[in-house]
């Protein structure tokens, strides 16, 4: 059970959210948050084709990495990408709904390690991404 003297990890993510412009053009959705997890979710878009005719990889990235931020971020502790890596597994369309979940793996007191999987809506895995988070000193809100 929470406090109710702590900020929830909602509140942090929607405040995150309200800031985040390039996470509003990607048109990301929350699905769920709590404690070092998040779920997320986007449409493909048209404009986010590259050459090949497929989804650019940044866009899949780019969700997986918003996702991490959200699920690192959600205690309130300013925390920063410090490593990261993804491995794309299948290509993405445009028009696939993808949804990314990121697991928190490990919660250190200056790091954490997250887990995110993304899959399109008929469920397949397209990518996987891993990262580890720099936590600093410094609150994201309230107090």
């Amino acid at each position: 059970m929470e406090s109710s003297n702590r900020i929830t990890a909602k509140v942090v993510v929607d405040k995150m959210m309200q800031d985040d412009l390039f996470s509003q053009w990607l048109g990301i959705t929350i699905l769920d948050v709590r404690d070092g997890y998040s779920k997320i979710q986007m449409t493909v878009r048209p404009e986010m084709i590259n050459g090949f005719g497929i989804v650019h990889g940044g866009i899949a990235f780019s969700l997986a990495d918003s996702a991490f931020a959200f699920a690192c971020n959600n205690r309130n502790v300013l925390s920063v990408a410090l490593d990261t890596a993804i491995n794309f597994l299948k290509p993405v369309h445009p028009g696939d709904v993808l949804t990314a979940e990121a697991k928190e793996l490990h919660n250190g007191k200056s790091t954490g390690l997250y887990n995110v999987i993304i899959s399109n809506q008929n469920g397949h895995v397209v990518a996987v991404f891993k990262g580890t988070c720099f936590r600093t000193k410094k609150k994201l809100t309230g107090d």
